[in-house]
């Protein structure tokens, strides 16, 4: 029994019209954000001196890379130190992803960045860097051993409070008065909904909506309550002071981002709520991830109902003939 060239043409088609399902989120995890170098390269430090040959540190930040890809398969953070070959020095690294992306997005996504530090543009040589994407980043810094001190040496950054500030970006701002301070009481509530997310979260991860407001805040892996707290705390206070206008934030810490992306409705009458109801919440850490599966779901039956209803007719043209 063979089908027809224009069935075997509508289940191919059908087929690939489910790929982006499967491929869209996890490439757009792997899009650069930000990334930071040190100004120290591996072979020099402060005093001119030779930390590493260059082979000795390629092999050793290969071997750093391996242990994170490696488990990025397992966990979404992960923290550990490889030792130079000539025991010269040691460089310690991390890796985090996002706690609302799967496992498999975390994997994909630590392994698309150890070629974007290697790569001729961003951080070759450098003793420390740290790369944003989307979806996770991975930092990593040098210690000489054989020093008198031994002084970690800190990617580019600015202090605010007692957190320092890596990266940041304002969205399009709001230009007229009174909007501005409609918007700002409404930041404000979702701000303080933000901070209550997080307090409340096990693994130092949140994504909730406040109103037409749209939060996440995530904290290292390995931070205690108190120290998230205070570093999205301090966050939420460098994205009123220098974002207090924008639509859209996201904010980089050494220890925790968060971010915020205000939609629906129109931020021109904030007053009057579209579909939610004032003061309203909803947690919606795994919202991303269940409509890729509710929408993949529901793909796969309706193409598993085509090809079944196809192979019927076929079978009753056979019976006919």
């Amino acid at each position: 029994m063979d089908l027809s060239h224009s069935t075997i043409f509508i289940i191919l088609f059908l087929t690939f019209l489910l790929l982006p399902f499967s491929s869209r989120s996890s490439s757009h995890y792997s899009t650069l954000v930000y990334k930071t170098c040190s100004n120290r390269t591996s072979f020099n430090n402060n005093n001119n001196q030779l930390l590493l040959s260059s082979r000795s540190y390629s092999q050793t930040l290969t071997s750093l890379f391996n242990q994170l890809i490696a488990q990025s398969s397992q966990s979404k953070f992960f923290r550990t130190k490889e030792l130079a070959l000539d025991e010269s020095a040691v460089i310690s690294g991390l890796f985090q992803c996002r706690e609302d992306i799967a496992i498999e997005d975390c994997f994909s996504c630590v392994n698309s960045l150890p070629p974007y530090i290697s790569s001729n543009t961003l951080c070759t040589g450098s003793t420390s860097a740290r790369v944003q994407l989307q979806g996770c980043h991975i930092q990593y810094n040098t210690e000489n051993l054989s020093a008198e001190t031994t002084n970690g040496d800190e990617t580019e950054g600015r202090n605010n409070g007692n957190n320092i500030i890596i990266h940041k970006e304002c969205g399009e701002p709001i230009s007229d008065n009174e909007t501005y301070f409609k918007f700002r009481e409404l930041m404000e509530n979702a701000f303080v909904a933000l901070e209550n997310e997080i307090a409340k979260s096990e693994d130092r991860f949140c994504r909730s909506s406040y109103e037409w407001v749209e939060l996440m805040a995530q904290c290292e892996g390995d931070s205690d309550t108190c120290e998230c707290n205070e570093c999205v705390s301090d966050a939420v206070r460098f994205a009123k002071e220098e974002c207090s206008a924008s639509i859209s934030v996201r904010i980089y810490l050494d220890k925790c981002f968060i971010s915020y992306s205000y939609h629906l409705g129109s931020y021109e009458n904030p007053e009057i709520p579209t579909n939610s109801l004032p003061g309203s919440r909803s947690n919606s850490h795994n919202t991303p991830k269940l409509a890729a599966i509710v929408a993949g779901g529901a793909a796969v039956l309706f193409l598993g109902f085509i090809f079944i209803s196809l192979l019927n007719s076929r079978l009753k043209k056979n019976d006919y003939e």
